[in-house]
């Protein structure tokens, strides 16, 4: 097979740009003791001929499309059991990795929101992420307190991981060229792979906030916790965007003693 179409309904943009992907694969820092790197929708393996270079780490590959997985067999025959043909975001991490890896891609645009959340759930394994995301879901990631950009999923990422934006890619590097800009960024895991909270609790805190966020918090928690029942904690007197996550800790620890 000489090569894979890439298919819409899998938000598919073959990166075919070899700087970018070697950019992306050096991003990766092996010295955070991790031995296994899954790759996520290799496509033609721009990423994985780089990945498969590295003698830190082994390298799996996953992709939910069969010409993709046929065309990667070709090309890697020595990978045998490490090339995954499934959905990552229905995957069993424990049946594959151990305690420490790492995750990297040139994810779908389509579903990237859902990616960063499956990789929030498997945190305590997930020690790095480097990858591919439309600019302004990357900006989304990085963005602080204050910034209309500061979200639900700005407050989850940073709970646990420090995440950086790394640099930009134009369309012209992807086959076909999307019609949006690309954002490379990377996160690394915390010291700490749970909070000083009720984690529940805390995750509700968060999106409650946000769904109002036009709100002060003491109107769009009233769901979460009476408004009689409240302090006179001058968070509750702010819009969600102001909260940095040290601040959503506290005000759920708070709320926790209400319950």
């Amino acid at each position: 097979m000489s090569s894979v179409r890439a298919k819409k309904h899998l938000g598919q943009h073959f990166l075919n740009d070899k700087n970018a992907a070697q950019r992306i694969v050096e991003a990766l820092d092996p010295s955070l003791g991790f031995k296994q790197v899954l790759e996520v929708g290799p496509g033609m393996g721009v990423l994985s001929d780089f990945l498969l270079l590295k003698e830190d780490y082994l390298t799996w590959l996953i992709d939910i499309d069969d010409e993709s997985i046929d065309y990667l067999a070709d090309k890697y025959p020595q990978l045998g059991e490490r090339l995954i043909h499934g959905d990552f975001l229905n995957l069993d991490f424990g049946k594959y990795f151990g305690e420490q890896m790492a995750i990297i891609g040139n994810f779908p645009y389509n579903i990237s929101s859902q990616i960063l959340f499956k990789i929030l759930e498997e945190r305590d394994r997930v020690v790095q992420m480097t990858g591919m995301f439309q600019k302004e879901v990357a900006e989304r990631c990085v963005a602080k307190p204050g910034s209309k950009e500061y979200g639900i999923l700005s407050v989850f990422l940073q709970a646990y991981y420090h995440v950086e934006y790394l640099f930009t890619v134009k369309a012209g590097a992807f086959n076909p060229p999307p019609k949006v800009l690309s954002g490379v960024m990377r996160m690394t895991r915390n010291t700490t792979t749970s909070l000083d909270c009720d984690e529940k609790l805390f995750w509700r805190v968060v999106k409650a906030g946000f769904n109002q966020r036009r709100k002060t918090l003491r109107n769009s928690l009233s769901a979460v916790v009476p408004k009689d029942k409240m302090s006179d904690n001058p968070l509750y007197e702010l819009r969600a965007e102001r909260l940095t996550v040290a601040d959503f800790v506290a005000l759920t620890k708070e709320i926790s003693s209400l319950l």
